[in-house]
Formats: structure tokens, sequence, C-alpha cells
């Protein structure tokens, strides 16, 4: 496979070829004005010795026509040191008056009265001019004249044109060169560094470009690279969560799945498959958890917000969770889902934001003195115009000191840690995608002071 031209031929070619090109055009349009006007210049001289020899034209005593000049006087009037000159003076009916025999008479058009022509004579190219008078009577004078002079005059006028002007297109040519080569260094340079750089260094390039486009590839350049590294940064963290947080619940369900094996009893049997069974959850939500995790961080570069309507994701999720409401006597149920909503969203990550509150106050979310459990998810309007998506429990809550601290990874509340389930990634999830998303989230008292509420607040569209 042929290898594809540098950057720096390819800009070589097409700055030089066209300028060549245009240099050419302008150069034969020069050459051709300037041979017109010189042509008319020795045309001019020829004509002014056409009508000297028709000035000396006059009657005879015979009453015919005759030439008032001796052969010593014609050749002093048609002079020429460069040129040899040659006439020819016809009478009407076409005879030849006076002058060289055999230099021919150019036919003139009806009304002509000057006419310029080439024609041979003698093994010579000659520039003749006839005229037409009809004083004394009428008659024809031809005049001609070798084109040597003219000709070489010509070749002067080339030659001194062409030359200084090639030269002038070499030196550009030159210029040009070493400026493209200036210019595309800094493109060679960053080629060279992304070349050279290991696997594993995603470092900022230098860029040393002195052209805005050279600086925006590599601040494009540099991005990718920013971009590259918060995904293996994601991915190292994720594969260090991964394999931190489940050693532990893996290893619990061997030791559980050891221990039954060494017994024989059914019921320890049973009793050791219901521990492996929650177990299990426990490290299935801890999974669940750490992919939504992975998810924030892809979605921080590839989030394309849409309007969505709330109420129907909220209405959504409900039905998802209320399952696990009734198994788990927990009153679930919503507000403000009646009128359409809609907020500047994806969807993805706004249903991981209710799940995941729901799935917390399911949780933890419920008395400890025997009341009945309720968990509420409403949506109202905003006072400034944005909507408030916030989940309510009745449960024992969070007081003031701590409720800061769940908002980081692995923080659990008190009922987290009574419990023992979890791994204190819910609210840390929320509060990432609450930034993704562009909202605010709060965590404050519930309902009379009791329970948790947990609230995002979405702007209005026009914000």
């Amino acid at each position: 496979m042929k290898a594809a031209p540098s950057l720096r031929h390819r800009l070589l070619r097409h700055v030089i070829g066209p300028l060549a090109l245009t240099w050419l055009l302008g150069v034969l349009i020069a050459l051709g004005v300037a041979r017109y006007f010189t042509q008319q210049a020795f045309d001019r001289a020829l004509l002014d010795d056409a009508y000297a020899v028709a000035a000396h034209v006059q009657h005879a005593e015979d009453g015919g026509l005759t030439l008032g000049l001796t052969a010593a006087e014609m050749r002093t009037l048609l002079f020429d040191q460069n040129e040899a000159m040659y006439f020819a003076v016809y009478l009407d009916d076409g005879h030849l008056l006076a002058g060289h025999p055999g230099l021919g008479l150019p036919q003139l058009s009806d009304g002509q009265t000057v006419r310029f022509t080439e024609m041979p004579f003698h093994h010579q190219d000659l520039r003749v001019v006839v005229i037409a008078r009809a004083r004394p009577t009428p008659f024809k004078v031809v005049v001609g004249q070798t084109t040597r002079s003219r000709n070489s005059h010509f070749d002067r006028l080339l030659f001194f044109s062409i030359a200084p002007q090639i030269l002038l297109l070499g030196l550009l040519a030159l210029w040009l060169r070493r400026a493209i080569q200036d210019d595309v260094q800094p493109l060679m340079d960053l080629q060279q560094a992304v070349a050279l750089r290991g696997a594993q260094d995603l470092m900022p390039v230098a860029v040393s470009g002195r052209t805005r486009d050279v600086q925006q590839l590599g601040q494009a350049i540099n991005a990718l690279l920013e971009r590259i590294g918060r995904a293996v940064r994601a991915q190292k963290e994720f594969a260090g969560n991964v394999a931190h947080e489940l050693r532990t619940p893996l290893a619990g369900i061997r030791a559980l799945a050891e221990y039954g094996l060494s017994q024989e009893r059914p019921e320890v049997w049973r009793e050791q498959l219901r521990s492996v069974v929650q177990s299990q959850e426990r490290a299935s939500h801890l999974v669940d958890q750490l992919l939504a995790l992975a998810l924030a961080q892809e979605a921080r570069e590839v989030l394309q917000p849409q309007p969505l309507p709330l109420d129907e994701v909220v209405r959504d999720c409900l039905l998802r969770h209320l399952p696990r409401a009734d198994s788990l006597n927990v009153d679930l149920g919503a507000r403000g889902l009646d009128v359409p909503v809609q907020v500047l969203a994806q969807r993805a990550l706004l249903e991981g934001v209710i799940d995941n509150l729901i799935d917390n106050a399911l949780r933890y979310g419920r008395p400890l003195d025997g009341t009945d459990a309720r968990v509420t998810v409403e949506v109202a309007h905003d006072m400034q115009g944005g909507v408030r998506l916030s989940v309510l429990d009745n449960g024992p809550g969070i007081d003031d000191a701590q409720r800061q601290r769940l908002l980081t990874r692995w923080a659990q509340g008190p009922a987290g840690e009574t419990l023992r389930r979890g791994a204190g990634l819910g609210l840390a999830i929320v509060a990432e995608y609450t930034r993704i998303l562009g909202a605010t989230l709060s965590l404050d008292a519930g309902e009379d002071g009791r329970g948790l509420r947990v609230s995002l607040l979405f702007p209005s569209h026009g914000e």
C-alpha cells in the first residue's frame, strides 16, 4: 500500500501548484498585451511610411500617375537600419506603377482603406500594410517590412519578463517551504509526543503550537486523555471496591455452607441456607450499588438531559417496590402525582435516585416503637419555580450531625449499623446522581419531626 503524502508536501503542492498556474496565466496575459501594443507601435511606423509614399504619387504629363521620387530618395524615405523595406504602388486596374515587382497586393474589403497582414516575399516573412487613395486618381500603396527586429524585440521582452519572475517564484517556493515547515512542526512534535507515550501515561501533552488550530487540537487531545484517565480511575476504583467489599460476604457464604455441610440435622441446613440467601442478597445489593456508582462516572461524560415526566417515572418506581413494601408491611404511597410535572434529567439516573431513596426508606425508615411504617414519595412545585422530589419515612430518623457524613461512601447511620444491612452506598449514589443531574440534595427531619425527609430540588427549565 502506497504511503500517504505528508501534510507539508500536500500544503506545498496545494499552494505552489495554483500559484505557478496563476503566475503562468498572468505571464501569458501580460505577454499577449505587450505583444499587441508592440505590434501596434511597429504597425504605426509602417503605416506612416505607406502614407509618406502615397504623398509622392502625383499626375504625370501624359495624364496618368507617377511616383515623384528617385530610387535614392525612396531608399532614404524607407530607410531602416535593422529591417529590409519593400514597397509597391498599384494603379486602380492592378498594374504596377512603381516599386518591387512580385510584392503582392492584399485585397481590401468594401469601404476598407487600410489593412495589415503578413506575406512571404523572397523567402522572407513580411509585415505589410496596404492603403487605398482616391486622389489624384484611385491607387494603392503596399509597404512591407521584415519582422526580425520586432521578433527580436519581443524575444528580449519575453526573456526579461519571465526570467526574473521564475527567480522570484523559486524564492517564494523556498520561503513557503520553510514557513509551512515551521507551522507544521508543532503538529509533528505533538504526533511524536503522543507516539512516545506509554499506555499508563495519561498526563497532558505539552502543546507548542503557534496557531489556534494546533492549540485547539492539543486541548482536545488533553481533554480526551483527562476523560480516559477518569474512566481508568473509575474502573480501578470499581474493581478495588468489588474486590474489597465482596470478599466479606463471599467468605461468609462459604463459611455458612461449610458449617452446614459439617452438620447432619436438616433444621441446621435450613437455617444455614436461609443465612446463605441473606448473605447473597446483601452481596447482590452491593454489586448493584457499585454498578450504580460506575454508571454515575459514565453518565458524567455522556449525559444528555431531556425533558422527562417526573410523575410517570415516580409512578413506575413505586410499582416496582410495592411487592417488597407489602411483604414488609410498609405503607408505600405518593402525593402530587395527579398533575403532570416535567424535569430536565436522564431517566436512568432519575430512576436510580428514586429507587435508592425508596430502598433506604424501606430498609431503615421503619419505626422502632411498633407503629405502622409509612413511606411517602412526594412531588411538589417549589416557590422559586423548581420542582421538589421528596421521599419521607416515619422511622427513627438521623440527627443533624450525621446527615452530612451519610452522603459519603461506606458511611452508615445507626439503623444500618444495628441491622447490619447495606454497605453505606445508597445516599452516596443519590448525592452523586444529584450532582450530575444539576439538582440540590437536602436531608431534613420528616413530618412532625419524625423520620427522615430526603429532597431533590430540580431547577426550572429556564434556569
